[in-house]
């Protein structure tokens, strides 16, 4: 019993049986199965159960920059309550509105079942044929036990694990499980112990299906322990994790929690130092700044901000062929350092294609890709459409579809629905390429066939040629064996005999084609007498050669460009395959990929993926089908094909390609990196803003005296009132930020390699411009405090009240110019200024809230502030306009210091 449990390939399939305690002709009976079935369990798989919809809304709130907009909520209401209670407590329900909304649209984009083994369950035929007391009877798939003997038939869904112990020209299509992307001929012979999964001809699998022939197999694997139920413990052990955008916002997050008390602590602690009201009320006021200050430093839109631009990249990218089940998986592609790519309809086109034939010694290239038949014959860089060559290329073409099951029909729409074996389906295609296919179908008719079989690799159709009545035999199949039953060959027009020089010349031709990591494939043809209906392979001899194809998978036309394309974005391609290593470096010669790993087992996937992370790299797994579902899930962003992907790979995945491109990957990877530009605009914007308003309050505090800041009596010495703070902190979190989400890249984001993995968000030279902006808002803003104020550095002869409209409004502004200043580290503000317009709207929002909060009479009263006249609100727009300049100085600097670094290799 260990052999069929555990390596039943290399034993014989009687030996199998046998182990088993089967029969191959009567199979179990009732008692044996009903046994078995209540020790193994049903023939399916299990799912894990899924997450909580109470834990799935918990988890929304675990995110430390959450947890700080929490303290926010809680600290503003303090607050509120501490001064009083009066009026409605604005800040802290726009926080927990914003914190509400944002915690939605996570569960709502975010918020789906785990399917990929529920869909792996439904790929199972959920009946199959079995042999039962000796007679063939179907049950349903999940009643399936080892020891049962299934009979398969073309078209037959395997549905459960089994060794092969008889094949009558059976071939089973394996892509979905191996990546195999030729159908694989089933065999009953032993194989040695450590033969791959991709070669063990002697097994069938759950999950894939027979294209062609019959057998009998013996079940030796049900449920959770066949290949298809190894594959789900697989994804139910892979961890997804989070994405690095979501472990820059966690940094953040714990990061400003931090700063925030510090400075909270700083200020109150100046403030109450340098008051000289002592009173509790005085106490109390000096806590309220504290707190609005803490407020004010919390960038509180960040989060919606970040939903709101990922939600609308996601739009963007679904019109463009790519559909995203996960928020934050938008910026992870624009994150990412290598593609891992499955081959077999991802970079190929999973369409088989005659693009070589040879006639005598003459090799004819055809033109065209895939199952449409649109195409030529070239030789010598011409079109090949008439002559003596011509005429035998259409025969040996013609020849290659009579021995075949293959049909293709036109929908009528330039598109053309196929059947049959692929190698057959690509002959058909070549033949319409250069002859008349409805003629010839109209001349021939079949009589009778002989068909494929793994032992003799060929297949022979008799044929009647409605033109003369003579009865052909047309043989297709491996050339090695098909020559060694040929005794002439078609050239020039005429048979001639084939001597062993000759037949050296011809396998050096098939040699050299699959050297070219082409399959080969030959077409032999002889008359037999009058009047034959039927032929056996006793009738397979004294054949004439016509000659040999060389068939591919072909790449898809746009991949190469977009290889390119990501080389060029620092991107290395990574192609992992099931499929023959010759036939995988040839695609990937052609296409110029970085790396090839072929003949990998889902496991082998796995790993590799695994091992690319832990060097550091962010992984982009792209795939279609259900080998690759691990690695889809494992990957730091899972890419899946919507057309030829399995539903198990699509469910597994976190993006959906609908076209079936590796091009749309490319494009998403472009809005990923602008989408990342965009978030970092936002943040250098926020925190530059707030870094003023904070550093206003603590340079006011202690240099009182240089602004006439210390002259003030009877109420709280601070340049900024909490009510005035809050409202630059609700104007700065809003329009203006919003529109920095979406504004058009200024930067070109695909000519620089993908951010590192521990690289953060807010990088040296955002460090740099956040600071800069900072200290100049602070001084700008101070400086009209103090050109207001009586005594000071400047001496002014205005009050408190105007002093502080003066600083709130200058600061106001200064925000303006610092958007436009944000949209990019490098490129100067005045590029291409009016692109986005939804930035001027924003602009004229603000300065029209900020023109009604300094002139309305009833929000005078609510913030403290006087009217301002022109000479006023012109000096508080020339300061402001210093931060704009201190920005374009800094890029100056830093494209001078860019052009002198020499150029990156």
């Amino acid at each position: 019993m260990n052999a069929p449990a555990s390596a039943p390939w290399t034993i014989t399939g009687d030996e199998v049986v046998a182990a088993l305690d089967s029969d191959i002709v009567r199979g179990l009976d009732d008692a044996q199965a009903s046994g078995r079935l209540e020790r193994d369990g049903p023939n399916e798989l299990v799912e894990a159960p899924p997450v909580p919809f109470s834990e799935r809304v918990v988890a929304q709130f675990k995110d430390p920059l959450v947890a700080l907009l929490l303290a926010a909520i809680v600290i503003s209401l303090i607050a509120w309550i501490a001064e009083g209670a009066e009026g409605f407590p604005i800040e802290p329900v726009v926080i927990a509105t914003i914190v509400i909304l944002n915690a939605a649209l996570g569960l709502w984009q975010e918020m789906r079942t785990e399917q990929a083994v529920a869909a792996l369950k439904d790929m199972t035929s959920p009946h199959a044929l079995v042999i039962r007391n000796g007679r063939v009877v179907e049950i349903l798939s999940s009643e399936l036990v080892v020891g049962d003997v299934l009979a398969l038939e073309e078209g037959d869904a395997v549905s459960a694990d089994c060794r092969m112990v008889d094949s009558a020209g059976l071939d089973v299509a394996e892509a979905p499980l191996t990546g195999e992307s030729q159908p694989v001929t089933k065999t009953t012979d032993p194989l040695a112990s450590d033969t791959a999964l991709a070669d063990r001809t002697n097994m069938v699998y759950s999950g894939t299906a027979v294209t062609r022939g019959r057998g009998r197999a013996v079940v030796v694997a049900t449920g959770m322990r066949t290949e298809i139920g190894k594959i789900a413990e697989l994804l139910g052990a892979a961890d997804s994790g989070e994405t690095p955008l979501q472990r820059q916002i966690s940094w953040l997050g714990k990061m400003l929690g931090i700063l925030v008390v510090c400075l909270s602590v700083v200020v109150v602690g100046s403030v109450l130092l340098t008051s000289d009201d002592r009173s509790f009320t005085g106490v109390i006021d000096a806590l309220v700044v504290g707190v609005s200050l803490a407020v004010a430093a919390v960038p509180e839109g960040l989060l919606a901000i970040m939903s709101i631009v990922l939600a609308l990249g996601v739009q963007r990218m679904a019109e463009h062929g790519a559909i995203v089940k996960r928020l934050s998986s938008v910026e992870t592609l624009g994150s990412a350092s290598v593609i891992c790519t499955d081959k077999t309809g991802t970079l190929t086109r999973n369409e088989m294609t005659v693009v070589a034939a040879v006639v005598g010694d003459v090799e004819i290239e055809i033109t065209g890709v895939g199952y449409r038949p649109i195409g030529d014959a070239v030789l010598n860089g011409e079109r090949l459409q008439s002559g003596p060559i011509a005429a035998e290329l259409r025969y040996l073409l013609a020849a290659g579809a009579l021995a075949s099951d293959a049909a293709i029909e036109s929908d009528g729409n330039d598109q053309w629905d196929v059947r049959g074996d692929p190698t057959e389906i690509a002959f058909l295609v070549a033949e319409h390429k250069v002859a008349d296919v409805a003629a010839r179908e109209a001349r021939f008719d079949r009589l009778d066939v002989v068909p494929f079989t793994s032992e003799r690799k060929m297949m022979t159709t008799l044929q009647r040629d409605g033109d003369d009545e003579r009865m052909l035999m047309i043989s297709k199949g491996a050339p090695d064996v098909l020559l060694d039953r040929c005794t002439r060959e078609r050239r020039d027009g005429d048979d001639l005999p084939l001597d062993d020089e000759r037949r050296a010349a011809l396998l050096a031709t098939v040699d050299g084609l699959a050297d070219r990591a082409l399959r080969t494939l030959a077409v032999a043809y002889r008359e037999v007498e009058r009047g034959a209906t039927t032929i056996g392979p006793d009738h397979e001899e004294d054949m004439v050669w016509l000659g040999v194809v060389g068939i591919v998978d072909p790449p898809r036309d746009e991949v190469a460009d977009s290889i390119r394309e990501a080389h060029d974005a620092g991107i290395q391609v990574v192609m992992i395959t099931g499929d023959h290593p010759r036939t995988a470096q040839r695609i990937a010669d052609q296409l110029d990929v970085d790396a090839v790993h072929a003949r990998v087992e889902p496991d082998d996937k796995l790993r590799i993926v695994e091992e690319l992370q832990a060097d550091g790299n962010v992984v982009s797994m792209t795939g279609d089908g259900v080998n690759d579902a691990p690695a889809l899930r494992t990957a730091d962003i899972g890419v899946a094909m919507g057309i030829t992907g399995t539903e198990v790979s699509k469910e597994a995945a976190d993006v959906i390609l609908t076209d079936d491109n590796f091009s749309t990957i490319l494009r998403a990877v472009r809005e990923g990196r602008e989408i990342f530009a965009d978030l970092q605009k936002v943040i250098r914007y926020l925190l530059a803003s707030n870094t003023g308003e904070v550093l206003v309050m603590l340079f006011g505090v202690l240099g009182a005296g240089l602004i006439g800041l210390d002259a003030v009596e009877g109420e709280l010495a601070v340049p900024l009132l909490a009510t005035q703070i809050l409202w630059i902190n609700l104007l700065t979190d809003s329009a203006l930020a919003m529109a920095l989400g979406v504004d058009p890249a200024v930067d070109e984001v695909m000519s620089r390699p993908p951010r590192g993995i521990e690289d953060r968000v807010i990088d040296k030279p955002m460090m740099v411009t956040i600071g800069l902006i900072g200290l100049v808002s602070s001084f700008v803003a101070l400086l009209a405090f103090d050109l207001e104020m009586p005594g000071g550095f400047i001496e002014g002869d205005g009050d408190i009240t105007t002093a502080r409209t003066m600083v709130f409004t200058t600061l106001v502004i200064a925000q303006v110019g610092n958007a436009f200043n944000s949209r990019s580290d490098v490129v100067s503000a005045f590029v291409r200024p009016f692109e986005n317009r939804l930035l001027w709207l924003a602009v004229a929002v603000t300065v029209l809230l900020q023109v009604a909060v300094v002139h309305l009479p009833f929000l005078n009263d609510a913030f403290d502030t006087v009217p301002l006249d022109a000479e006023r609100w012109a000096v508080c727009c020339a300061l402001a306009a210093v931060v704009l300049a201190a920005g374009e100085i800094r890029k100056v600097f830093t494209r001078a210091t860019m052009r002198r670094q020499p150029a990156l290799s």
